[in-house]
């Protein structure tokens, strides 16, 4: 983890917890950098936290219900209200929060399986949609201290997708077939808010 980025990130914190969050396309490995950033944090003496934006996915079942499950993952199909709330609670709170998180295992939800600790200074978020501007999404960026963009090319990111989704138990063309209509979709709308980002990271 850059030395750069621990340090801001604790900069932020100075006068309080501050949250940060990272964004970019699907595949730009954002889960990576939030977890090394935390890890990062804790080796300079900075408690932190993970909070991923991917526990706030509706419920399978509520995507069955509402005809979203060919698009999981667009940004309808996600409660935008309960990850602002969660994020505006754990700006001020003094006790530990539970947070939903998502099992790929599954491909579902399980509640409070993360903790955001009391005493985090920094609280790291990630997703694809922080910074997008359209509603109920533009409550997002005014919850973060900050927000980060890493810019990967989408060739890679693609290939990136179809492993992973082979290895989550889809069939190699059934994969691709996904990732280049749903989670491209999904990209090209997350490529159009890098502007709103304070700071692009090359992936």
């Amino acid at each position: 983890m850059s030395a750069d980025l621990v340090a801001r990130a604790a900069g932020l914190a100075a006068d309080g917890r501050a949250i940060v969050g990272i964004a970019g396309i699907p595949g730009a490995g954002k889960s990576t950098l939030a977890r090394s950033l935390v890890e990062g944090l804790a080796a300079a003496g900075v408690p932190a936290a993970y909070l991923p934006m991917d526990g706030f996915h509706l419920a399978a079942t509520e995507l069955v219900r509402r005809g979203l499950a060919d698009r999981k993952g667009a940004p309808e199909t996600f409660d935008v209200g309960a990850y602002v709330a969660l994020l505006r609670r754990v700006r001020g709170a003094r006790e530990d929060v539970p947070a939903p998180d998502y099992d790929r295992g599954i491909h579902d939800v399980v509640p409070d399986r993360i903790v955001v600790p009391a005493g985090a200074r920094v609280v790291v978020t990630e997703g694809n949609y922080l910074g997008l501007a359209q509603p109920p999404w533009e409550a997002v960026r005014p919850a973060l201290d900050a927000l980060w963009c890493v810019d990967v090319p989408w060739e890679v990111a693609r290939e990136r997708l179809v492993e992973r989704r082979v290895a989550t138990g889809r069939r190699r063309d059934d994969a691709v077939v996904w990732v280049d209509a749903v989670d491209a979709a999904n990209a090209r709308l997350v490529e159009g808010t890098r502007g709103s980002a304070d700071l692009v990271i090359p992936g």
